[in-house]
């Protein structure tokens, strides 16, 4: 007897541990940003679960109050997630992206309407797997644009994607080239990439934005060139007056505000 108890015991302490620490669901999770010209209310997605636990950890831990946007273009997002910005002034901040990455989570569902919130990232030259920044993340505004602009962002997103899966297939064979111990010229590390790709690119499956986007793009507003490429997790729910004000800072000739912009507090109001 004593020993089925035993057993019994044992696998429900078994079970409660493993169902601690299954991911739980922070579904309709909602930030509040409060920056220093005025509040900005966040819903994190659900269908970005690395990106929405990623960005709680760092706002529980309070990595954002006192960072400010160091990145501003009207029209287009404000940025913000420099941890350098905490103590150096912005105009002499590196922009840094130097800080830790997380996989990608793209999502067709998931655009850049004016109000989402997405990840930042380095380029395609080094990063061809378009890993996002752990802590880079910026606001869209955008702009509200027409059929032909929509067509146009379809080439960019198409390109860029091809881009990187390029980098990406020069990178394999250079690694794999200097592994063997017969490393291999740049021009013939590019011809082996191309002929590799070729099947690929032959059948590749061009990003198309959906009508139901394309409308939100043209009565909103956004930034349709970054859809497909870089990740977005979430948007405004209210606060996007204070996203037009930000971006309607004045900056220097490197996009950064000549008025420092600061999150001064930033806390989880729901889950």
């Amino acid at each position: 007897m004593n020993k089925i108890f035993i057993r019994i015991s044992a696998f429900l302490i078994l079970f409660l541990a493993l169902y601690c620490n299954v991911p739980r669901s922070n579904e309709n999770t909602v930030i509040l940003m409060k920056t220093s010209l005025g509040d900005i209310k966040l819903k994190l997605y659900d269908e970005t679960p690395i990106h929405r636990d990623n960005f709680i950890k760092l706002v529980n831990s309070g990595f954002y109050e006192g960072i400010s946007f160091h990145r501003v273009i009207n029209s287009f997002m404000i940025q913000a997630g420099d941890p350098l910005t905490r103590t150096i002034p912005i105009a002499k901040s590196a922009d840094s992206l130097n800080t830790y990455t997380i996989p990608s989570e793209f999502n067709k569902d998931l655009f850049h309407k004016k109000g989402a919130l997405a990840a930042a990232r380095e380029g395609n030259d080094v990063n061809p797997e378009m890993r996002s920044s752990g802590t880079h993340f910026y606001i869209v505004q955008g702009v509200k644009l027409t059929d032909d602009d929509l067509n146009l962002a379809e080439q960019r997103i198409n390109s860029s994607i091809k881009q990187a899966l390029f980098n990406k297939t020069v990178r394999q064979i250079a690694d794999s080239a200097k592994l063997s111990g017969t490393p291999l010229s740049e021009g013939v590390i590019q011809e082996m990439a191309s002929l590799r790709l070729y099947g690929s690119f032959t059948n590749f499956q061009t990003h198309n934005i959906p009508e139901n986007q394309r409308e939100v793009y043209k009565t909103v507003g956004g930034v349709p060139r970054l859809d497909g490429t870089y990740t977005v997790f979430g948007e405004v729910l209210e606060g996007l007056d204070v996203v037009d004000k930000i971006a309607a800072v004045k900056t220097n000739a490197a996009d950064k505000p000549l008025e420092d912009v600061k999150i001064l507090k930033i806390k989880i109001i729901a889950k």
